[in-house]
């Protein structure tokens, strides 16, 4: 870990221990057959937040990753419904990739909640881009009354994980940054064995084109499953990046009728000309994506087509008041590449 500095003062320096709560998805329909699921599985739960973001990760160790946690208005309920529905009562690293209140809208409820009512919070990060709204102040109150420690990471930290076979590395913002909130919101890159996956908040162009410069030489921004940013609108996932990323999986979290029309057609469209298998909370529900670091499967709330030309199809259908077909399996499974590096 080249460093990691705290963003604000608190009086007590938490010890980052292991999630104590176990997890197995719902369903009997996953990549394996067997009673319970592998040890050695990665989990990485994209919770359908509506017109927002929420991520978690569940390592083979048993330690959790909560990346984002949805608008404001549902201060969390849906977030912490979900985790607790799911034997979740610890979260070891809470990130929030930038400030924007569809992005930390349930981080104070979710503090609280785990302080008051499970193991706790072990430290959150943050890009150290402060907001001057209330969603934002009320996270900070909660860090500071529940004394949990709050780091400010720039490019090139690695989250201090437990779990030796899962590396989280940050790849934005850079040392430094301006107060561009998007821009200079947290990338994170999460590798486990060949397995690697991208998550990049509200970065746009501008960010995309400084990541390409900075770590497409390195394949760093090389990716199996990558999550659409900034809810798949188009002034993200330029086809630059794309080239750079190159998944095989894509997730767009936005609502089915996006206020903004997001996912954008353009960003269906290149994912369509790529060939990139793609879910859509909006259409697909929560999407989870489980990999023992060699194959990956892919489980849906809901049966819906992956052809990014079916959901544009969708999109359309959803905006003129008709029914779309997108029936298809929720179960996708393939072998993943040899790792990159």
């Amino acid at each position: 870990m080249r460093r990691l500095l705290p963003i604000v003062a608190v009086a007590v320096m938490l010890v980052l221990a292991g999630c104590s709560g176990s997890f197995v998805p719902d369903g009997s329909d996953s990549a394996s057959d067997d009673d319970s699921e592998s040890d050695d599985d990665l989990e990485v739960h994209h919770i359908d937040v509506g017109q927002a973001d929420s991520t978690l990760l569940n390592t083979p160790e048993g330690e959790t990753i909560l990346i984002d946690t949805g608008d404001w208005r549902d201060d969390g309920e849906a977030v912490i419904d979900y985790l607790e529905a799911r034997g979740i009562d610890r979260i070891d690293h809470l990130v929030a990739t930038h400030g924007h209140a569809d992005h930390v809208g349930g981080h104070a409820a979710v503090i609280e909640h785990f302080e008051e009512h499970g193991d706790g919070v072990g430290a959150a990060y943050d890009s150290g881009v402060v907001q001057t709204t209330a969603t934002y102040d009320r996270y900070l109150d909660a860090i500071e009354a529940h004394d949990v420690t709050l780091y400010e990471v720039d490019a090139g930290d690695e989250l201090p994980l437990d779990d030796e076979a899962v590396e989280g590395t940050v790849l934005n913002p850079p040392e430094g940054a301006s107060d561009d909130v998007d821009a200079n919101g947290i990338v994170l890159s999460v590798e486990y064995d060949s397995f690697s996956y991208l998550t990049t908040g509200d970065a746009e162009s501008t960010a995309e084109s400084r990541l390409v410069e900075e770590w497409g030489d390195e394949s760093a921004l090389e990716a199996d499953v990558y999550q659409a940013g900034h809810h798949g609108s188009s002034t993200s996932s330029t086809p630059r990046f794309l080239d750079a990323v190159d998944p095989r999986i894509a997730v767009i979290s936005s609502a089915l009728e996006s206020q903004y029309g997001h996912p954008h057609d353009e960003v269906l469209e290149a994912f369509a000309e790529r060939g990139i298998e793609t879910y859509w909370t909006g259409v697909h529900g929560d999407v989870v994506v489980t990999t023992d670091g060699e194959s990956v499967a892919v489980e849906t709330e809901r049966d819906a087509s992956t052809d990014p030309d079916d959901l544009l199809e969708a999109k359309s259908d959803a905006s003129d008041g008709s029914d779309a077909s997108l029936e298809g399996p929720s179960i996708e499974t393939a072998p993943a590449p040899t790792a990159r590096r």
